[in-house]
């Protein structure tokens, strides 16, 4: 049976620059015909990752490292062993995975690998060293990892496995030489909009220079920048068995993974311009539910954009609006045993809807026993 784990999230950020296009204004969208502030899946996923290591919700084995230096990394891994012979060493065992390094020594592109399959990598250079040939030249090169050992080969390719790295399982990989070792997403993540209409607002600012001449007036630089103040809609996904497929079968480690992103989602604020704003602002509402049939976006709730009024603040208005579409939208598409969870600090969320938590520590708590049940079932 399909199980999901929704998240609902309605968050307000005080003017902020969070997510910049490549002209250096907020990230926008049309949605119901009307102009939005948007923040990217790829911006929120990013901040869910930095937000589980800065609050240590998972311990470092678990987690994922994103980057072209792998090289370096293996290095940092190999003490007491002569760099330049370990660096060729490294590059050898690499190509027998599969793995390319350019002339400057790092990949061709990102890797997504689990701490796991960095480690592994390194326990295999160790314990293969001497059988390892050293390459000069690229013909050498290609003709060291041809010489090298079928089991040396089998074992660097059987490396790549995903290393039980949460965040790996989560967001999915692709690794472009090796398809194989590509690992689909559990879990997906919507482009968060603005629950209303917005307008981009310029900051037309100056520096002074502080050892400026007495007859040097004005300002010793002057610029502008975009921003823009939003109530946002944040969606999120999580299938269950899929998550529990990515991480090999480990139950235990899966329902540790529903806890620590539920925690994360919440805490996730994007660093953009953020010494410029300091908009640390949490959400206002966050929802979870538990889903048998097919996800459910609520992003529709505000085709027709939430309208400012002088009673009611934006987030109350948008968990009302929430709350009404999920009712109409999940007695057509929702399943009789779907479940919610709702942390709600504008006290719009219908009490009778689902089961209230006080706080975040407990919603992810509860969030954990509600998966481990289903996925027990």
């Amino acid at each position: 049976m399909s199980l999901f784990l929704e998240f609902h999230l309605i968050q307000n950020f005080a003017p902020s620059n969070l997510n910049r296009d490549d002209t250096g204004a907020p990230k926008d969208a049309l949605f119901g015909g009307q102009r939005r502030a948007r923040v990217s899946s790829q911006c929120f996923k990013r901040a869910v990752r930095l937000a589980a290591g800065e609050h240590e919700l998972l311990p470092q084995a678990n987690r994922g490292i994103r980057t072209k230096k792998l090289r370096a990394l293996l290095l940092e891994r190999l003490t007491g062993r002569d760099v330049e012979e370990a660096g060729a060493k490294i590059e050898v065992a690499l190509a027998a995975a599969g793995l390319k390094l350019k002339d400057d020594g790092k990949t061709e592109y990102l890797l997504f690998l689990g701490e796991g399959e960095v480690a592994a990598f390194a326990a295999l250079i160790e314990q293969h060293w001497d059988e390892l040939p050293v390459g000069g030249d690229k013909k050498s090169k290609k003709d060291a990892k041809a010489s090298l050992p079928a089991e040396i080969v089998k074992k660097a390719k059987a490396l790549l496995d995903g290393g039980k790295a949460v965040d790996v399982a989560l967001f999915g990989r692709m690794l472009a030489d090796l398809p194989a070792v590509n690992q689909d997403a559990a879990c997906q993540v919507a482009h968060a909009i603005s629950t209303h209409r917005v307008e981009r607002e310029f900051d037309y600012f100056t520096a002074v220079d502080d050892k400026g001449d007495v007859d040097e007036t004005g300002a010793g630089m002057i610029g502008q920048v975009e921003f823009n103040s939003a109530t946002l809609y944040r969606y999120a996904v999580l299938d269950l068995r899929k998550l529990l497929a990515n991480l090999q079968g480990d139950l235990e480690l899966a329902l540790s993974a529903v806890e620590a992103f539920t925690r994360a989602l919440a805490l996730a604020i994007p660093s953009g311009k953020q010494n410029s704003f300091a908009a640390h602002n949490p959400p206002e509402f966050a929802g979870l539910c538990l889903r048998h049939a097919t996800p459910l976006s609520l992003a529709n709730a505000f085709e027709k954009p939430v309208a400012p009024r002088a009673d009611q603040a934006l987030t109350e208005q948008s968990v009302e609006r929430l709350a009404t579409y999920e009712s109409k939208l999940a007695a057509v598409y929702g399943a009789a045993q779907d479940r919610w969870l709702s942390l709600d600090l504008t006290g719009r969320w219908p009490a009778a809807k689902g089961e209230a938590v006080a706080n975040l520590a407990e919603l992810a708590r509860r969030a954990r026993e509600v998966a481990a049940s289903a996925m027990r079932a």
